[in-house]
């Protein structure tokens, strides 16, 4: 199994486990991470992702043995069959998807981290934006997600210099959410994921589908759609919950629906 896959306290655990290969990506690998995202979206007990890497590493990117060999899957399935539908399930997933980038984070490793809705870093990690060091355009969306994250400028530097950001550098500029200590990592991660899966997941479901349009969509767009979600997390049972608890001056109870 090159990933793990468990659920405590409403949160899908999803581990990267290739740790003698710094996690890094081949097809079985990508295949079953895909599976696990789908079995994470469908499962109703499941509030909130977490995804994690085994070992001295987050991702290392493509496994370069795969890519380079003959009778290999080749780079146009890689990109299109391997990592596309990671990239497309963790933004239309609607649920709260939480990264914790331990060690590297390089090539589609930093962007598939950089894909989830919110990432923490250990202060040891790093992103790499490494394809260009072998001649390579970056993929797995990160053309997409990196400049929105840090800006046009900064990000084509970092796609066309290959240079490792660390995480207190990549907290700063926008990259990610927070940069912690090394051995807090797996402990605020965890807790950031379960106080997610205890609020609202249909409104913060239907907040993820409002930040995925407005990359598109413009400002009368984005409003229209924000009134017409804004109709639909009005009528769930949660909305309802957190009424009644403010009125009562009490902690509500969600539960998701």
């Amino acid at each position: 199994m090159y990933i793990t896959y468990t659920v405590q306290n409403a949160v899908a655990h999803i581990t990267l486990n290739r740790p003698e290969k710094f996690n890094s990506f081949i097809r079985e690998m990508s295949l079953e991470l895909q599976a696990a995202l789908k079995a994470a979206e469908a499962d109703s007990n499941v509030r909130a992702l977490l995804l994690s890497g085994t070992g001295k590493a987050f991702c290392a990117g493509q496994d370069l043995s795969e890519a380079i060999d003959p009778e290999g899957p080749g780079i146009t399935r890689i990109v299109e069959e391997h990592y596309n539908p990671i990239i497309l399930l963790m933004r239309s997933i609607e649920k709260p998807v939480v990264a914790a980038v331990n060690g590297v984070a390089a090539g589609a490793g930093a962007n598939i981290a950089l894909a989830a809705d919110i990432v923490m870093a250990g202060k040891s990690a790093s992103f790499i934006q490494a394809f260009s060091k072998i001649g390579l355009i970056p993929d797995s969306g990160g053309t997409f997600m990196l400049p929105r994250l840090i800006g046009f400028q900064r990000a084509t530097a970092l796609m066309f210099t290959a240079d490792k950001v660390s995480a207190d550098e990549a907290q700063a500029m926008g990259m990610i959410y927070r940069s912690v200590e090394d051995n807090d990592l797996a402990a605020a991660s965890q807790a950031l994921a379960e106080q997610l899966a205890q609020m609202p997941t249909r409104g913060l479901g239907l907040t993820k589908r409002l930040l995925n349009a407005s990359m598109s969509n413009n400002l009368e767009q984005q409003l229209k759609l924000e009134g017409n979600l804004q109709t639909a997390a009005g009528s769930t049972d949660d909305h309802q919950e957190g009424v009644r608890a403010f009125l009562e001056k009490r902690k509500p109870l969600f539960q998701g629906k």
